[in-house]
């Protein structure tokens, strides 16, 4: 059975027919908290998004909303551009120029940023539910595979997300796992740990003889890349192949085992990846 996602509402908790104001950074020289585009939205009571923080996000927050109060007796409300100097002046020492744009959001939205990597999960078991937690907030999207539905379950997620999937994940509970493999697009990345050391073997052969594989990560020890090593090689994977596995996988140096951890080191190995090919691609 395939679970499709349910939309992610943002903004609970303001009223329905709230304006809110975003607030963008339309231009960046020099160095900077975020990069140009990043934006925020801002609420009567609430904010979503960041500028980057510190005085500059403060002072964004008080203008957008003496500007809602003005756009309120306003049609059409104006956009409103500011400059500023991330220095002394500011109570930050960034050193950049950024230009803000105001304007009233269309939708209380925050954009859909561009997702850093397509992520195939395989594995529901503690360690991949700490995962899923672990990347949620992050622009990826995950295809999370189990042949087990029961190990999926919604309270995982809540009070989060309401007991319900961010869109940016797919949930299958399917019989043939191997057979999504073929579903990823270009360039994806592959993560494999299952409950079965067999299916891990299976599943970890038909991904190293797909064609285009942004990243492989296996679970498991020295002693378990050695084994899989040698049965794929008897098995005629290729050797340029294999050199594309990951395993043990994590940031090394983190000490520890507990699921959480693991989890945590392996997001943070996921964004250092999706960074390198991102510099490799630009």
């Amino acid at each position: 059975m395939k679970r499709e996602p349910a939309p992610l509402n943002l903004l609970d908790g303001e009223p329905a027919q709230t304006p809110w104001v975003r607030v963008t950074l339309s231009r960046v020289r020099g160095s900077a908290p975020r990069e140009q585009g990043a934006c925020m939205l801002v609420g009567t009571t609430q904010t979503r998004g960041s500028i980057g923080g510190g005085h500059l996000e403060y002072k964004a927050i008080a203008t957008a909303r003496r500007l809602r109060a003005r756009w309120a007796a306003e049609t059409p409300a104006e956009p409103h551009l500011e400059s500023h100097a991330l220095g002394p002046a500011l109570g930050q020492c960034c050193g950049g120029h950024v230009e803000l744009r105001y304007e009233i959001a269309a939708s209380g939205a925050l954009p859909v940023p561009a997702p850093l990597f397509h992520l195939q999960l395989f594995g529901a078991g503690h360690v991949g539910r700490a995962l899923v937690r672990a990347l949620r907030p992050l622009p990826c999207h995950i295809d999370w595979i189990d042949e087990r539905e029961q190990e999926f379950p919604l309270d995982a997620f809540a009070p989060e997300v309401g007991g319900e999937w961010p869109s940016t994940l797919r949930v299958l509970a399917v019989d043939a796992p191997e057979a999504e493999i073929a579903t990823a697009p270009p360039g994806a990345f592959y993560l494999v740990m299952t409950h079965s050391h067999d299916l891990d073997f299976h599943l970890g052969e038909t991904i190293l003889r797909s064609a285009d594989i942004g990243w492989f990560g296996l679970i498991g020890s020295a002693t378990k890349r050695a084994r899989f090593l040698r049965r794929w090689r008897e098995r005629g994977v290729s050797e340029s192949a294999l050199e594309r596995l990951v395993c043990p996988v994590g940031i090394p140096g983190i000490p520890g085992k507990a699921p959480e951890v693991i989890a945590t080191s392996v997001a943070a190995q996921l964004l250092q990846v999706a960074g390198q090919v991102g510099k490799q691609a630009g």
